[in-house]
């Protein structure tokens, strides 16, 4: 895969404080890479200093094989930015608000035309071409902006909380506005606090905390690697004592240690908690051994991390 953002060791202060301390990533040619982590984690200042807004005190960084610090203009050209704020004119209407745009981007007049009724489908504001942009609830607007960060066909699009301040049915129709984004083939940068959006949307996440990367990769990469066991739900028939049962799971292969469940047990079952150190194949050789040795199986199911545990795990070490 083609590397379209390159970040080596990326440093800012801001007087005694460090925003962004010493971070190294790569980003692939159409991947969703998430910036992850709270408030003052230092990922608006990352992606201001990758879309050429600040400078850095130290590190490079590179955009399509351009250098930020030598060569902006260039940069600027491959980029869209969305900031986590971004201003709109309320007295224009949606369509003289892109055709703005495309004139600063010195899109010839003749193009824009039909530009702009391909962003206003893509963003589903065909509609509303000639609605006042002030009218437009904050879902809209957010929308909106994503067409005007596409007028001059970006390469990258790096978005800063797109999804803030969105309600659920807003948010869910921002992530399909990105795939659909991606699916155009364009590098998309994105940063949340909201965990849920990234861990559905991106193909590889960086946690940061108090400016330091505490990890990078796939949320499965992550789980592996912050997260060694995992989770196994195990029902059983009560027709098997619960004393001899938990003996008998803390004796089979790759179980670390079984606990009871009590909020899932009922009338008819009974269910532990259990820690296993195995793959999917020791999975499956799990399964068969329960069966041969008589247990009174009816559930089976492993407990998925979610991105926020994984969060805790990654950032737990890092202090202030």
């Amino acid at each position: 895969m083609t590397t379209v953002v390159e970040i080596q060791n990326l440093s800012k202060r801001f007087g005694r404080r460090a925003a962004v301390d010493n971070i190294s990533l790569s980003i692939e040619q159409g991947e969703i890479f998430g910036l992850v982590g709270p408030n003052g984690a230092g990922k608006t200042t990352t992606m201001r200093m990758l879309v050429t807004l600040l400078q850095p005190d130290k590190g490079e960084i590179h955009v399509g094989g351009h250098s930020v610090q030598k060569n902006p203009r260039a940069v600027r050209r491959i980029i869209g930015y969305m900031p986590d704020s971004f201003g709109v004119y309320g007295d224009m209407t949606t369509q003289e608000y892109l055709d703005f745009f495309g004139a600063c981007y010195q899109i010839e007049p003749a193009k824009r035309a039909a530009l702009i009724d391909d962003l206003l489908e893509l963003v589903e504001l065909s509609h509303r071409r000639n609605d006042m942009v002030d009218t437009l609830s904050t879902g809209l607007k957010q929308r909106l902006g994503l067409a005007r960060v596409l007028i001059h066909d970006p390469e990258v699009l790096v978005l800063d909380e797109p999804a803030s301040g969105l309600d659920p049915r807003a948010r869910v129709e921002i992530r399909e506005l990105l795939r659909e984004i991606a699916r155009l083939g364009k590098t998309i940068l994105f940063s949340s606090h909201i965990l849920a959006d990234v861990a559905q949307l991106c193909t590889r996440v960086a946690i940061l905390e108090n400016g330091q990367l505490a990890a990078v990769g796939s949320l499965e990469q992550l789980n592996a690697s912050l997260i060694p066991h995992r989770t196994l739900q195990i029902g059983l028939l009560k027709t098997i004592d619960p004393q001899q049962a938990r003996l008998t799971l803390a004796t089979l292969p790759g179980i670390v240690d079984a606990r009871p469940l009590e909020g899932l047990q009922d009338s008819t079952r009974i269910a532990f908690e259990a820690d296993f150190d195995g793959d999917d194949l020791a999975l499956h050789a799990l399964l068969q051994e329960m069966l041969a040795r008589g247990l009174p199986l009816v559930q089976l199911s492993e407990d998925t991390q979610t991105l926020e545990e994984v969060f805790l795990r990654a950032t737990k070490g890092i202090v202030s």
